[in-house]
């Protein structure tokens, strides 16, 4: 069966991530570097894409970018078959570089888009490659081209820059700097979880953004498209919205729900419509009516049914 086409649409910002086949070292030689950062800038000239950040780390990339056209998918065939090519050849090799289909998480926003960005810079230090007072000292990404150059026409700050109050100088760098240093010495615990969604591939924004484009993609079949990690968030926030909508329909408060531990009929009519117009499983919703046994749940839903 044909794979599904990815979620694009004009503007969208993607966290991409892929490794070597295997987990083989694809980056471990200077010369390697430099030249996926020369075909990565191959590519955006060709599909006018904006790189907000990016490591290329011993085994595995990262990429904050934004689509102006939506050609994501038609550009990452490009970028990773250029490079796979150039890499089997200087090596007289053959065979998959890259390990699977890559990810690529949507985000959202600006301020959605600095917490990818800030994790993506600090991939040397967790990897323990740099100190974490000196993360621009990693050659192979995009710090070291923000603060000591040179800095190539596809590469930008100016969004989540502008986002953070610091100025594109370098002073403002320095700045930066000390900043990712304060939040890899002592990160707080908000930060700790979106690096920990990041890192899973998780879609990187508000709930309600997400939910947003849960509902507006719905007819992609997203389950089908995306790895698991990136699109259960999708999916929970469409049985979430599936669940509020039910609740208001059947005017039933947040309250009543922990007060009754029970399977009243009105548990069991919003259970019913929640799983007909979300799909959502039945250990899920079951979990949100607060009741212990999602068979008995779905048993009752289909008795109701059929009266």
């Amino acid at each position: 069966m044909a794979r599904r086409l990815r979620v694009q649409f004009p503007h969208a910002i993607y966290h991409v991530i892929n490794r070597g086949n295997y987990r083989r070292d694809i980056f471990a030689t200077p010369g390697a570097a430099r030249s996926f950062e020369r075909t990565l800038g191959e590519a955006c000239q060709r599909f006018d894409w904006v790189v907000h950040a990016f490591a290329a780390m011993r085994n595995h990339f990262h990429l904050a970018l934004t689509t102006p056209l939506p050609n994501l998918s038609e550009g990452m065939h490009w970028l990773q078959t250029t490079f796979a090519l150039r890499f089997n050849r200087f090596r007289s090799e053959s065979g998959h570089l890259f390990q699977g289909r890559y990810q690529s998480p949507l985000i959202e926003d600006a301020a959605a888009l600095v917490r990818v960005v800030d994790y993506i810079h600090l991939n040397p230090v967790r990897a323990r490659i740099c100190a974490a007072a000196e993360p621009a000292k990693f050659p192979w990404g995009s710090l070291a081209r923000f603060v000591h150059g040179p800095r190539p026409a596809w590469l930008s700050a100016g969004e989540w820059l502008a986002e953070l109050q610091i100025r594109d100088s370098s002073a403002g760098w320095v700045r930066y700097v000390e900043r990712l240093h304060a939040v890899a010495r002592q990160p707080s615990d908000a930060q700790k979880a979106e690096f920990e969604d990041i890192s899973r591939g998780k879609p990187i924004g508000t709930d309600a953004w997400k939910r947003a484009l849960a509902r507006d993609h719905r007819h992609r079949a997203l389950e089908r498209d995306l790895p698991h990690e990136e699109v259960l968030p999708l999916k929970q926030a469409r049985w979430t919205a599936a669940f509020e909508q039910a609740l208001d329909h059947h005017r039933i408060k947040v309250t009543e729900i922990v007060a009754s531990r029970r399977a009243p009929r009105w548990k069991v009519e919003v259970a019913g419509l929640v799983r007909r117009t979300s799909g959502a499983p039945w250990r899920w919703i079951a979990e949100q009516l607060r009741l212990p046994h999602p068979a008995s749940l779905r048993a009752a839903v289909c008795w109701l049914g059929r009266r």
